[in-house]
């Protein structure tokens, strides 16, 4: 029995975006406790807001429905008062991917009718427009996710994306009526909903715009988005900006870090390059790890060369055209998951070789690592950047740093930035 109620459970499809959103709802003040994976044990929570990180946006359709349902379950019984379905800022799903899918049965098993997206994340970039997604001033499909190896984007309608992956009809809250205030969205929701419309897609450019969502939905059971339309929309639950959050201040961790990245896009490509220029680093190449334990040896040998308090990297990080051609040789599936699984083996010889910070970039490689150091909670620290917070928690006997990020999140300077964030 829960000393008092839990404002909003969550469901996140991957580690990175449940680090993103349980920063953002810190940011109101608020207790977050992440979970990795559906906590085991009896169902109790001293938390406002809690998160369950899974796995499955690539997963398949049926599988994902199954571990988000499970994942509901468990935020049912410990006595939520309103669910969030939480996935990528840019709405990261081919026409057969799990978004829709995992929706509608979150929304058959609450008992309603309608719900919203709401991806936008204007403090990174990404908005929408008249239902088109936006990175920046570029539409989704111009921007680099078109070349994302698992999820390429290559539509910028959301209501498109969204349309083959469920079974009723779509709809959309244009920003014309958000300008109305709430009243207006309530009323233009209330129109979908007479029409038949159950899945509605809500433009956002700012976070003015936000703010009126934020509490305009707030009587929903179900709401589905980024990250950013959390922030007013546990506001509006709790009914005040005033902080009930007790800080806790995390244990001294030593000063013992590791990069390790596994994404490849854009900015990530960029982070790696900069921080290479100064720092110890080491390639994996995925053509080679599929070959035999050799280059996953050297990979530990040179780590274990490297005096553990120096900040140092291991990186999959790759140019387009090499991830192609990886992944026409081993196959799309296959070429991420020798990555993924060499990430995971090295970071569990980096924590029994002392190292205690780990800093992971992409929302795959940070779900193989966060597995691999057997992390089932996580306590949210400072951000680093909007969205990517420094995480906490106790894996047997060590106490660890974690920062997940997803991979075009940062700017050019984020892995020294988030090495100094523990400094201060």
């Amino acid at each position: 029995m829960n000393d008092r109620p839990v404002l909003l459970g969550a469901v996140a499809d991957d580690f990175t975006g449940a680090t993103d959103l349980a920063a953002l709802m810190a940011r109101a003040g608020l207790s977050v406790s992440l979970r990795i994976g559906v906590p085991k044990g009896d169902p109790v929570s001293d938390a406002d807001c809690e998160v369950v990180a899974l796995k499955i946006r690539t997963e398949p359709v049926q599988q994902a429905v199954a571990e988000a349902l499970a994942a509901l379950d468990w935020l049912q019984a410990i006595g939520a008062g309103a669910f969030f379905w939480k996935y990528c800022s840019t709405f990261d799903s081919t026409p057969t991917g799990n978004i829709g899918p995992v929706a509608e049965a979150m929304m058959a098993q609450l008992n309603c009718d309608q719900t919203v997206y709401c991806p936008s994340f204007p403090e990174n970039g990404r908005t929408v427009f008249q239902g088109h997604m936006f990175v920046g001033e570029e539409l989704l499909s111009d921007s680099p996710m078109r070349n994302h190896p698992l999820t390429p984007m290559t539509d910028s309608s959301l209501l498109r994306l969204l349309a083959p992956q469920v079974t009723k009809p779509v709809g959309l809250v244009n920003r014309r009526v958000i300008t109305g205030g709430i009243k207006s969205v309530q009323e233009r929701l209330q129109n979908l909903k007479d029409d038949g419309c159950q899945h509605i897609i809500l433009d956002a450019i700012n976070d003015d715009d936000l703010n009126v969502l934020g509490a305009a939905v707030a009587s929903l059971k179900l709401v589905t988005g980024g990250s950013a339309i959390a922030l007013p929309l546990v506001r509006a639950l709790s009914g005040a900006t005033a902080s009930r959050r007790e800080t806790t201040e995390h244990a001294a961790i030593e000063n013992t870090p590791l990069i390790l990245s596994g994404s490849c896009s854009a900015m990530t490509r960029k982070q790696v390059a900069r921080f290479a220029q100064s720092h110890a680093a080491f390639q994996l190449n995925p053509l080679d790890l599929a070959k035999d334990g050799n280059a996953l040896q050297q990979a530990k040998h040179w780590l274990g060369s490297q005096p553990p308090g120096s900040a140092k990297m291991i990186y999959a990080t790759a140019d387009p055209d090499e991830v192609k051609q990886a992944q026409s040789q081993l196959g799309r599936d296959k070429a991420g998951q020798v990555v993924e699984d060499a990430l995971a083996e090295l970071a569990q010889t980096a924590l029994q070789t002392g190292h205690r910070r780990f800093v992971v970039a992409g929302g795959e490689s940070s779900g193989a690592v966060t597995k691999a150091l057997a992390v089932d909670q996580l306590r949210i620290g400072k951000e680093i950047a909007p969205g990517v917070p420094w995480t906490f928690a106790r894996t047997g006997e060590f106490d660890i740093a974690l920062a997940l990020k997803s991979g075009n999140f940062g700017n050019e300077s984020f892995f020294e930035q988030a090495l100094e964030v523990l400094q201060r």
